[in-house]
């Protein structure tokens, strides 16, 4: 049996897209939230899974929707008090299931992207419709039984790192760990810090830097953080982004440094609400020193951005 949290609300543990399996043989792997209300719906599952056999494709109780309401005295309480509530999908999953479920497991493993689509009848797996910008969860309950649930497979937010150095270096192994594609940029192909990078998911060498905007496209889940050489190549950088609509645009270098250059950059005629919209110096400010410390600096405060605080 599949459990996914289809939405949730308020202090619910399970927060939408978690997601739980039940074996027959009773093992267990994942989590939708814990606790006494996670215990019972395990049980729950365990309950459909005997009568598994006298099920057929779209029975009801081949997939239910439950709603979990965290609160005391009150219809489909979930047993826990954190306030909140969540509706949980049941999906009973049979050897039919075995090609959706490869394809699954094969856009996770090569952290290529798909679009995972699940009713009463179906559970499939398409390709993302509109390119990378369908929303990341889903559900609409269409009957008492039916349902439609769509979720995009694969990192759900794109990074584009400019500069392959040591700070480049840290950003890519730590931001490799979430869910972000990460695409790195370079014009110096000897660089060693590029040939140790094994984080990045795609590394690409350009001659310059003056058609980088050619290179990486606007986007709501786009992030973009700027850390070349030095001053000359970082500018020519945000010179070629400053036009398009990025999530998060961050640019390391020194207060002084910046200062000077948004200073050539408004005499050249950049409006103040296009540089206001940089992030410099890059990263929350935790007196970071060391590559290792500048690279949790900027990944917290993209994690803040994408969280939806900025």
């Amino acid at each position: 049996m599949l459990l996914v949290v289809a939405e949730s609300s308020g202090s619910s543990p399970g927060r939408q897209g978690y997601k739980m399996a039940i074996g027959e043989n009773g093992e267990l792997v994942g989590s939708i939230g814990g606790g006494v209300m996670e215990v019972n719906l395990v049980e729950e599952s365990r309950l459909l899974l005997l009568d598994a056999g006298t099920l057929k494709r779209g029975d009801a109780l081949s997939s239910v929707v439950s709603e979990q309401v965290h609160r005391k005295d009150v219809a489909n309480a979930s047993g826990m008090i954190c306030s909140g509530k969540q509706t949980v999908i049941f999906k009973l999953l049979t050897t039919e299931n075995l090609p959706a479920i490869e394809s699954i497991i094969t856009h996770l493993g090569k952290r290529t992207r798909g679009l995972l689509r699940m009713s009463l009848h179906d559970l499939n797996v398409m390709p993302p419709q509109g390119g990378t910008q369908n929303s990341d969860l889903t559900f609409e309950k269409i009957s008492e039984s039916d349902y439609s649930y769509t979720e995009q497979l694969g990192p759900k937010n794109d990074l584009y790192v400019i500069g392959g150095g040591h700070c480049a270096l840290a950003l890519c192994e730590l931001m490799s760990k979430m869910d972000f594609h990460i695409s790195l940029f370079d014009d110096r192909p000897e660089l060693n810090t590029i040939e140790k990078n094994v984080y990045a998911d795609a590394i690409k060498i350009v001659d310059s830097y003056d058609r980088i905007g050619d290179h990486i496209p606007s986007g709501v889940n786009a992030f973009v953080v700027v850390m070349t050489l030095g001053y000359k190549t970082d500018e020519i950088v945000i010179r070629g982004l400053i036009h398009k609509e990025f999530k998060y645009f961050g640019v390391l270098g020194s207060k002084a440094k910046m200062s000077t250059m948004f200073r050539s950059l408004r005499e050249d005629g950049i409006p103040d609400n296009k540089l206001n919209y940089i992030h410099t110096p890059v990263g929350l400010p935790i007196n970071s020193r060391t590559p290792e410390e500048i690279a949790v600096s900027i990944a917290a405060e993209i994690v803040s951005v994408k969280n939806g605080k900025s």
